[in-house]
């Protein structure tokens, strides 16, 4: 199973880092932080990169917002030196959801119910 994994990993970017990508980090790479979901980001000694190993699957949306725009340089330090206040209202972030079982269906969407099951919904029958 290492053979295997190694090999993902040198044709893969979707499955976590790439070889060349860890090298780089171990080479380069000076670890700033950790964000909720295990994601790790780093940067160059001089601060002037900045990049994210991701726990899992590589999905830009599974970025906190915090630390998007510490990536983004918007911020000058990361969540963890500074981290930005937040208001009561706000909800914990999540990632997109769109194409997965847990996307959101509103109420009389096609994806909540079954055709049969719809009140609103006469199925088309040729004459």
């Amino acid at each position: 199973m290492g053979i295997l994994n190694t090999l993902l990993r040198a044709v893969t970017w979707w499955n976590g880092q790439t070889l060349n990508t860890q090298l780089w980090t171990w080479r380069n790479g000076q670890k700033v932080g950790e964000d909720k979901q295990g994601n790790i980001f780093y940067q160059t000694k001089d601060g002037k990169r900045r990049w994210v190993i991701f726990n899992g699957e590589a999905e830009a949306t599974r970025v906190d917002p915090d630390w998007h725009g510490w990536l983004h340089h918007t911020f000058k330090e990361p969540p963890t030196e500074r981290p930005l206040p937040h208001k009561a209202w706000e909800k914990p972030h999540i990632e997109n959801l769109t194409g997965t079982a847990l996307a959101y269906a509103p109420k009389g969407s096609i994806r909540q119910a079954r055709p049969e099951e719809r009140s609103d919904y006469e199925a088309w029958s040729p004459e």
